[in-house]
């Protein structure tokens, strides 16, 4: 067996690589990393391997993975996220709420809770603030937190307010029961009225702080329509039936059509459009134009089918009054 791991040091990122002996084979792989790595929990493991964290020879696995000798381990150990927080008076836009869940639109620019480097100012700070009661069973640094969304990405998020709702949530979002629905506005125009993109997603190898498509990596399906065409943008309603990391913006990469405005995945397309005004458009925007437009799920408690829908940000729907529409005729809005 090899030795025991230290976890990184605040602020400090690290690549760990194990190779299992034949004493450790047939173990889980959430059992075997959580006994490698000295100082982090069970839970904070299986976290990493749903995050896309832990490859086993290459490709993505599962907690209950059992391993074989000579399989080769690879770990990304991120620094520890914060243990504590302040409640934090940050207005929210909250759409629905009763005894059991809240319902709030993000803007952009809001992380959705604590982490490595993260402290303050974010939706958890804000959600701890404004509600007495949030479930706990996301951790003291998420409370009520179900799901997320990237910093950059605004719209719909539920929020547990008991532990009955939060395990209730969980398993909706688990089983694929819950319906998210994006908008979307992508470089280039795409002439199919509707598509899917059915690629896998893990860490890019080569660049551990990115996503990407990624043969064995974890399963992940988009599917997209047309909503508007434009001159050299489309707009599009993107469904995800998976919630992997960074989704829509890596799967539209893929599609070589990315998102506006996306610093990250975005292949420097910005840069390259040619009309003067909308290119210092995308810039002052200073975010990607993608939004969680729609959200249905079930009622926690009764059961009752429950459908909510976030308007457009005023900084994207005044973006979109520059282009210059084509005259040719689009698919409608669902």
């Amino acid at each position: 067996m090899e030795d025991e791991a230290q976890a990184p040091a605040q602020g400090e990122t690290s690549t760990l690589t194990l190779l299992v002996a034949g004493d450790d084979a047939g173990a889980r792989l959430d059992s075997y990393l959580a006994a490698q790595i000295s100082d982090w929990s069970r839970s904070r493991i299986q976290r990493l391997i749903e995050d896309g964290d832990v490859l086993v020879d290459g490709r993505t696995s599962k907690a209950s993975y059992k391993l074989r000798a000579g399989d080769e381990i690879e770990v990304e150990l991120a620094p520890a996220a914060v243990t504590e927080f302040t409640p934090e008076n940050i207005p929210l836009d909250v759409i629905s709420e009763d005894d059991e869940i809240i319902v709030v639109n993000k803007p952009a620019g809001l992380v959705v809770h604590p982490a490595a480097g993260i402290s303050s100012g974010t939706l958890a700070n804000a959600l701890a603030y404004h509600f007495q009661q949030l479930s706990t069973r996301g951790g003291i640094v998420r409370p009520g937190i179900v799901h997320r969304l990237d910093k950059d990405t605004s719209g719909l998020i539920v929020v547990a307010k008991t532990e009955a709702a939060h395990e209730n949530l969980a398993d909706q979002f688990r089983s694929r029961e819950v319906f998210k629905s994006y908008v979307a506005l992508v470089h280039g125009r795409i002439e199919e009225d509707s598509g899917r993109i059915e690629q896998p997603i893990a860490r890019d190898p080569r660049n551990r702080t990115r996503m990407a498509v990624v043969r064995g990596g974890r399963p992940a399906l988009s599917l997209y329509s047309a909503r508007r065409r434009y001159e050299r943008f489309t707009l599009l309603n993107v469904e995800i039936k998976t919630g992997r990391t960074h989704q829509i913006r890596v799967h539209l990469q893929w599609l070589k059509h990315p998102v506006v405005g996306d610093a990250v995945y975005g292949g420097g397309r910005d840069k390259t459009v040619t009309d003067v005004r909308v290119r210092a458009m995308i810039t002052r925007l200073n975010r990607q134009f993608l939004h969680a437009e729609q959200l249905a799920l079930r009622h926690p408690r009764t059961n009752e089918l429950l459908r909510f829908t976030a308007p457009l940000p005023n900084e994207l729907a005044i973006f979109l009054g520059y282009l210059n529409e084509d005259s040719r005729p689009t698919a409608s809005a669902p």
